[in-house]
């Protein structure tokens, strides 16, 4: 069937709704997510993906580290939605996190990462590297985020995309050593 896959960074044909992890490279998710934006692009200067997923791997336990760098690997082939939009039911969510969730499971065959899904020490850090760029890198509030997570105490400093992109590989290298 035409059009049911995409052209990744590398030249490879990848197959969001039947992925398959001979076709994952970390080139493809450095690259890719090193050029997403964060928030839908609605943070007051570019923050990456990329950078976001370098940070969570930094703050959970070493046996979860590559786990904190891959928890968004999913996005570098579907994007990702804002949260209202993923989470409600009876729209396109549902269906959307099934295809992520198809995704991460190939992306940990690829790596190999255990099933089925990132530990909760990643989770915790996810939200609490949220609360973090709630805190550095967005506007004035207009309301509660609903955070139950503190920020970490260092700031967040965006950086460029081929700045992130070399960060992530250098962080996955230092983590698959």
């Amino acid at each position: 069937m035409s059009g049911d896959w995409i052209q990744t960074y590398t030249g490879r044909k990848f197959h969001p709704l039947t992925p398959d992890p001979e076709q994952i490279v970390i080139e493809d998710i450095a690259h890719a997510l090193a050029n997403l934006c964060r928030f839908n692009g609605h943070c007051l200067e570019f923050y990456s993906v990329a950078q976001h997923s370098v940070i969570v791997s930094q703050h959970v336990p070493d046996e979860h580290a590559l786990w904190g760098l891959l928890h968004d690997a999913a996005e570098a082939y579907i994007g990702d939605l804002v949260r209202p939009l993923k989470h409600a039911r009876n729209w396109c969510g549902d269906q959307f996190v099934l295809a992520e969730q198809s995704i991460m499971y190939a992306v940990a065959d690829a790596f190999p990462l255990a099933h089925p899904w990132c530990p909760a020490e990643v989770h915790k850090a996810d939200e609490r590297a949220l609360a973090t760029e709630k805190r550095d890198l967005m506007g004035e509030e207009p309301g509660n985020w609903g955070l139950r997570e503190p920020p970490f105490t260092e700031i967040i400093q965006p950086m460029y995309p081929p700045q992130a992109e070399a960060l992530f590989l250098d962080r996955f290298e230092e983590l698959t050593r």
